[in-house]
């Protein structure tokens, strides 16, 4: 007997594009859920049209499907829908009608004059737990400001942590290489959800759940936060230093430059002696994290000296044998052919339409019971307009076709 997914008898009202709303909905779907797409008519999600790079057909051909846009959409059903008309807001609440969650991402207010805020699906379905992601949140002196991931980096003080130090070459503010904010705004999203749908399960109430990607992005600042907030001293960058740990940085050796993650004093013990340098674990300046922090520079330049005599690949062999965390730099490329990436299944391949086959990114989520499938690729604009208005809203026919001549759906 085949199980059922563990949200297989939940159903999504996706009313979000870009990132943040497709990468929690992309996560809901993964774990079983109903996902409805809802689509411009004729344009679609924003990121449709983020490329090149395009999915290629099976000629090595460019489709219309963007590589941003799959990556954060499969298993969804999309559908084609004008909410600015009567008519499409209409549709959008015998859709909300049967859905458990309903999540959107337009600027503040504007849903409301559409007559779709939460008190308006409320009214509908009662239960309903209606997610809201902006960039500022639906409060406060910015909350009608638009905003992108970008500037999130900026305003939260994660560039002003991230990037070489001011004083060496390179130095200044660096945002991530992904759009963190987005991404980690997605995934606390995901959280809030599922905390909601069980505080449903044992209440039989849903809720309205406010995320904002400055918030998010804030929280994510971590141990550099509670720095700040135990000492008054404003954090600075350290390029590929860490903050509170030493060493724990690149180091440039013969052959590449390599990650020396050392956690505790123990760790630091064991480097030493395969570097053969006992003497340095004995010095009341490097004895304990504590002191090696406050003795950063000097540390780190003897250290600098040791790596350079040595291959990488020997040093990541004799560090692993003594349990000292290392690791290489690998770009995509070397990250998709290591062994232990390849052994963990990360890329993934399923079936599209128009490529016969998709290469995917499988979700880190592993469940015993449940496993995530990748057989429902991202959807082609529209694709299941047809299906779901005639399953969930009652809509065939010559209501259907009238619908599309007016360009609503």
């Amino acid at each position: 007997m085949t199980k059922s997914k563990m949200l297989s008898h939940i159903r999504v009202l996706d009313l979000s594009r870009v990132l943040a709303g497709p990468w929690c909905t992309q996560n809901l779907a993964d774990m079983g859920a109903d996902v409805i797409k809802v689509e411009r008519p004729g344009a679609g999600d924003d990121t449709r049209g983020w490329g090149p790079p395009f999915l290629k057909d099976e000629s090595g051909i460019d489709t219309s499907e963007a590589a941003y846009y799959l990556a954060c959409n499969r298993g969804k059903r999309s559908v084609t829908l004008d909410i600015s008309t009567a008519e499409g807001q209409a549709i959008v609440k015998r859709l909300a009608a049967q859905s458990d969650i309903v999540i959107e991402n337009y600027k503040v207010g504007t849903l409301a004059r559409y007559g779709l805020a939460y008190d308006d699906l409320k009214a509908v379905r009662p239960g309903v737990i209606y997610c809201s992601v902006t960039g500022f949140g639906q409060s406060g002196p910015y909350a009608d400001r638009p905003g992108y991931d970008f500037v999130f980096q900026g305003m939260s003080g994660l560039m002003s942590i991230t990037g070489e130090r001011d004083d060496l070459p390179g130095g200044g503010p660096q945002k991530v290489g992904v759009a963190i904010s987005d991404i980690l705004t997605g995934m606390y999203s995901t959280v809030a959800i599922l905390g909601a749908l069980a505080y449903r399960d044992v209440s039989g109430e849903g809720q309205y759940i406010d995320m904002a990607l400055l918030d998010t992005t804030i929280a994510v600042l971590a141990n550099q936060n509670m720095n700040y907030l135990t000492s008054g001293a404003v954090p600075k960058r350290y390029g590929n230093a860490h903050a509170n740990v030493v060493p724990y940085q690149v180091f440039p050796c013969a052959g590449g430059h390599l990650i020396l993650a050392i956690g505790n004093d123990t760790q630091f013990a064991a480097f030493c002696k395969v570097a053969g340098r006992n003497e340095l674990a004995d010095d009341p300046r490097y004895r304990s994290n504590t002191a090696r922090l406050g003795n950063r520079d000097s540390l780190i330049a003897e250290i600098e000296g040791i790596m350079k005599t040595r291959d990488m690949h020997e040093w990541i062999a004799s560090l692993e044998a003594v349990n000292v965390p290392c690791g290489p730099i690998n770009n995509l490329q070397q990250m998709f052919e290591d062994p232990q990436v390849r052994h963990r299944g990360i890329q993934v391949t399923g079936p599209h339409p128009l490529a016969g086959g998709v290469p995917m990114v499988a979700s880190p989520m592993r469940f015993s019971a449940t496993p995530i499938t990748y057989d429902v690729p991202p959807p082609l604009l529209g694709e299941h307009t047809r299906e779901v208005l005639a399953e969930l809203a009652g809509i065939e026919g010559e209501a259907f076709a009238s619908l599309s001549a007016k360009g609503i759906v």
